[in-house]
């Protein structure tokens, strides 16, 4: 069989090393959300997401989902996958 992907919009920012607030206000993070997302000293991104921790590099976009999840994905599969709306 084969599936096609629903249509959804999501939310998404841009790791950039230095944009920790920018992804936090973008996506809307509050509360337990908060504690998701923290910085590493050589500018990765440690996100939890429903898999378990996972690290966003420079480039990396942040995506928050349709249930409030959030987790990185690399810039050619977002550009692949999803267009601004």
């Amino acid at each position: 069989m084969k599936f096609r992907k629903r249509p959804v919009i999501i939310e998404a920012v841009q790791w950039r090393t230095d944009n920790l607030d920018e992804i936090i206000d973008g996506l809307r993070l509050e509360n337990d959300s908060l504690k998701s997302v923290y910085p590493t000293s050589d500018g990765g991104l440690y996100i939890r997401t429903l898999e378990g921790q996972m690290l966003a590099s420079h480039g990396d976009w942040i995506i928050k989902g349709v249930a409030g999840e959030l987790y990185p994905c690399k810039p050619d599969i977002f550009e692949r996958t999803y267009e601004a709306v």
